[in-house]
């Protein structure tokens, strides 16, 4: 009875310390497991997206992308074009007193010239009709502060303006329509008149309408004394009176100010800038300005383009060149 009460309880021991092996063993392996092996957190998603850099602008002729042709305006569901539409009209800022681009007719009292000539093209490809404009009177330093205007004044801007890659950030542009560059008018009563350019020009007055290129350019020149006015016929003035001795600007302006004038000259120094005009509209109506875009074009190649020209230019800057070859692709 002894021997089996013995043998009992060593067998009982031995089942005992198998359970609490297992036992250790299998605590062991959890502990192992969650020691050696951690759990890697998950990267958290970030919070913004990677900085994208602005585009910069390499050429400031390049427009957008011209319509493939020009829709009748029940199909244009674009909404600036459709305010348009609804008035009945657009309305283009431009010049009053540019004689030869945007002047005003003494005769009959209406505004005529090159950019007129174009703002009419654009209301007649929307409205079948030139006559649906509405021409408003601006000065050079109205033309970006209007086209930014949330409360749109105008539609756009017809009024020999250079594009630029820092207008660019301000306000949108058609193709180039007309190529200039700046030269300078000055008194024929100057020694050497014909011959000067702004750096010959050392202490002298030159005139230069505010808001413009050509007074940045002007700021630029070492020696001329700059004086400004609201408008290259306000320099005019200014001229006449004995104020100034010289006027800068777009050798197409200045031909029209010595045309009234001829006490004065354009002369024959190189110009100093390139300067290509757009018509100036909204940043935000790329789809008009692919429209405007449609319209140049087809001037162009149907001749209208020249015949606008030489109605206005040919006489003091000969018969008409080939239009300026549009960039698209903004």
């Amino acid at each position: 009875m002894t021997t089996m009460l013995s043998t009992l309880r060593r067998r009982l021991s031995v089942l005992v310390t198998v359970a609490g092996l297992g036992a250790l063993a299998g605590c062991s392996g959890v502990t192992y497991a969650e020691t050696q092996l951690p759990t890697t957190p998950a990267p958290k998603p970030s919070s913004s997206a990677p900085a994208v850099p602005a585009a910069t602008c390499t050429n400031a002729t390049q427009s957008y992308d011209p319509l493939p042709s020009l829709p009748s305006r029940g199909d244009i569901t674009d909404a600036s074009m459709r305010r348009i539409i609804s008035k009945g009209f657009i309305t283009v800022g431009v010049s009053a007193d540019t004689y030869l681009f945007g002047a005003r007719n003494a005769f009959t009292g209406g505004i005529e010239g090159f950019d007129i000539d174009m703002a009419r093209a654009v209301a007649k490809a929307i409205f079948g009709d030139p006559n649906k404009v509405q021409l408003r009177v601006i000065t050079a330093g109205d033309r970006i502060p209007l086209l930014k205007d949330p409360d749109r004044p105008i539609d756009m801007v017809a009024r020999n303006m250079s594009m630029t890659c820092g207008r660019w950030n301000d306000i949108g542009f058609s193709a180039e329509y007309y190529h200039s560059g700046q030269k300078v008018l000055v008194s024929k009563a100057l020694p050497g008149a014909k011959d000067l350019g702004l750096a010959d020009l050392k202490g002298k007055r030159v005139c230069a309408p505010t808001g413009t290129t050509s007074l940045t350019k002007l700021q630029e020149v070492k020696g001329p004394v700059v004086v400004t006015a609201g408008t290259h016929t306000g320099c005019l003035v200014l001229l006449q009176q004995g104020k100034a001795d010289a006027i800068t600007g777009d050798d197409t302006v200045l031909a029209g100010l010595a045309a009234q004038d001829p006490n004065t000259v354009v002369t024959s120094a190189k110009a100093i800038t390139v300067e290509p005009y757009g018509l100036g509209l909204n940043k935000a109506d790329v789809y008009l300005a692919r429209y405007v875009n449609r319209v140049i074009a087809d001037l162009e190649a149907d001749g209208e383009w020249k015949t606008i020209y030489n109605r206005w230019l040919a006489g003091p800057l000969g018969p008409a060149p080939a239009p300026p070859t549009p960039v698209y692709g903004r």
